[in-house]
């Protein structure tokens, strides 16, 4: 493989999402350029910070059944139980939550925490809270989704945060849909949350570090005993 294969082959591709972006920084440097040089240096920085927030890298997703991985990267910043919002149907008693929280540095494609088919797809308007806050659950603007499996029902939540101004989801109602495979993004900051079907147990922490369809939140087989799986 030759020198300038083996950088490309390192270096990432680009969401289709992120050009119109990166495009505008770039000729926001050009201009900076133009009017003082060291402002054309600071634009630089800032597209190629652009570039790397639009990021699609590759993901191994395990493939065994049953697993529950991360929908995004980033770091788990919450597992409690609670009622989930209202508009996923997932009844009225608490489940498992598991918050990951992107900041401005990390990848913000989504993608599936489970193989199955999206039953419902439920966009809601909101404010713009720091998405770290437990409020922002139920505050925030967000995109549900609900994904049907033969183990249970899977809720999974886009929330915009501080910085993020605009929910992408690619997926529509009635579609099949494997684990891994990307269904949206958030752009610049913000929370997705994943609500577990009862009795499975989380197997992160808070804190971990999260890797989107890579990292196993839980499993179906192991339930709340560590056993087995208990269905609804």
């Amino acid at each position: 493989m030759s020198i300038s294969n083996s950088i490309r082959a390192q270096i990432p591709p680009i969401h289709p999402e992120g050009y119109p972006f990166i495009g505008g920084f770039a000729l926001a440097s050009l201009i900076l350029f133009w009017i003082w040089t060291p402002l054309g240096w600071i634009g630089t920085v800032l597209t190629v910070w652009c570039a790397l927030f639009f990021r699609d890298p590759v993901r191994v997703t395990p493939v065994r059944e049953g697993v529950v991985v991360s929908p995004a990267d980033g770091r788990v910043s919450m597992i409690t139980q609670v009622l989930p919002p209202a508009e996923l149907g997932l009844g009225d008693r608490p489940l498992t939550r598991v918050s990951v929280f992107m900041s401005v540095f990390n990848c913000h494609v989504n993608r599936a925490p489970v193989t199955g088919r999206i039953e419902k797809i439920v966009y809601r308007p909101g404010v713009f809270i720091n998405a770290e806050l437990d409020k922002a659950s139920e505050d925030n603007e967000r995109n549900s989704l609900v994904i049907g499996t033969a183990q249970g029902r899977i809720g999974v939540v886009q929330i915009a945060g501080l910085v993020a101004r605009r929910i992408v989801c690619f997926a529509k109602e009635g579609q099949a849909i494997g684990a891994g495979e990307r269904f949206g993004l958030i752009r610049f900051g913000s929370r997705l949350d994943v609500y577990l079907p009862d009795g499975t147990k989380p197997l992160v922490s808070v804190g971990q570090t999260a890797v989107a369809g890579e990292t196993v939140l839980a499993d179906f087989r192991l339930g709340d005993n560590g056993l087995g799986f208990r269905a609804n």
